[in-house]
């Protein structure tokens, strides 16, 4: 009769506690990249599972905290962190650049860049309405973006030109001399003299201009020429640069001299 083998202890338990560590090891794996996911990988992943635009969007905002600036708006212009700025001017162009098109606003605003300056270009319609020169509710936001922009720099500016225009109404009539001078003497002191009130630089480097109908960048001839000529500039230039004619930024900005229409 065969004697029993003594019992020795089983072995099958190390293949449970093993099978529990490596669950436990990729858990903690899994925690450690939810937690260092970033907005790129968060859509990544969530487009994956292939839900909706609408749905992605409202959870990478809710995931991500935004450290950028932000328009009056409240749209997002983003700090600039990623871009190689040669100095504050520099940094002062691609905010206003980056505020004109977060904001839907490249039809009626163009801002351009040019040695020493920036030349921003308003449509009329952004600031007035017909023949006022009253500040509409939309024009002061923009300018409250402006302003905040320009004091974060205004050390670097020599001086702020505001350049007030008309357009000749007729194509054959000039205006009225005095309503013409006027309106755009007056539309381009409302401005400055909100600008002036925010207190982003110096009031002795503020400086605002009205030409009338005089300085076109275009046409007489049909009502979308006429009011491409109604607009406001603002040139804002650095200090110690070079001085220059209103000529030569238009033929710089406009690919123009003074007077198209008249060419």
């Amino acid at each position: 009769m065969k004697k029993k083998r003594s019992g020795g202890v089983s072995n099958e338990w190390l293949n449970t506690y093993s099978d529990m560590v490596t669950l436990l090891l990729c858990f903690f794996v899994l925690l450690y990249s939810i937690s260092s996911v970033d907005s790129a990988k968060w859509k990544m992943i969530v487009k994956s599972f292939n839900p909706t635009d609408a749905e992605v969007s409202q959870i990478v905002e809710n995931a991500e905290e935004t450290d950028g600036n932000y328009d009056v708006e409240g749209n997002v212009l983003g700090n600039g962190e990623d871009y190689q700025f040669a100095d504050d001017f520099d940094e002062m162009y691609y905010k206003l650049s980056k505020y004109v098109e977060v904001n839907g606003l490249s039809a009626d605003v163009e801002v351009t860049k040019g040695d020493g300056y920036t030349f921003i270009t308003f449509r009329n319609n952004i600031f007035f309405d017909g023949d006022s020169y009253v500040l509409k509710q939309e024009g002061k936001n923009v300018l409250d973006q402006l302003c905040k922009i320009i004091k974060d720099v205004n050390n670097s500016i020599g001086e702020i030109q505001i350049l007030g225009h008309t357009s000749q109404a007729s194509p054959t009539e000039p205006n009225e001399i005095q309503s013409d001078r006027f309106l755009s003497s007056d539309r381009a002191a409302e401005v400055l003299v909100y600008m002036q009130k925010k207190n982003i630089i110096d009031p002795d480097k503020l400086v605002s201009i009205g030409f009338g109908q005089f300085r076109p960048i275009s046409s007489f001839d049909t009502r979308e020429s006429r009011a491409k000529n109604r607009r406001v500039e603002i040139i804002i230039s650095k200090n110690d640069s070079v001085v220059r004619s209103l000529d030569n930024y238009y033929n710089e900005v406009y690919g123009t001299g003074e007077a198209k229409a008249q060419n």
